[in-house]
């Protein structure tokens, strides 16, 4: 799948930040984010957050659920 702008104002947006550059600081902390060499590539291209992948995010913990109380 090929993503993009879809209409003129979306393009000139993304034209705007085309001269952007980054300092080293600012590439440093995104390394700190993301390592560099980090696949964040899912083979079916779904991304997944954690909340969904991981049943601690998506569970309350037992003294809150209200079938506890």
């Amino acid at each position: 799948m090929i993503t993009g702008p879809r209409t003129p104002a979306q393009l000139e947006d993304l034209l705007k930040g085309a001269s952007l550059t980054l300092d080293d600081a600012t590439l440093d902390r995104i390394d700190e984010i993301v390592p560099p060499g980090t696949n964040l590539y899912h083979p079916d291209g779904a991304w997944r957050p954690r909340s969904l992948t991981d049943p601690a995010q998506r569970r309350r913990p037992l003294p809150e659920r209200a079938a506890s109380a």
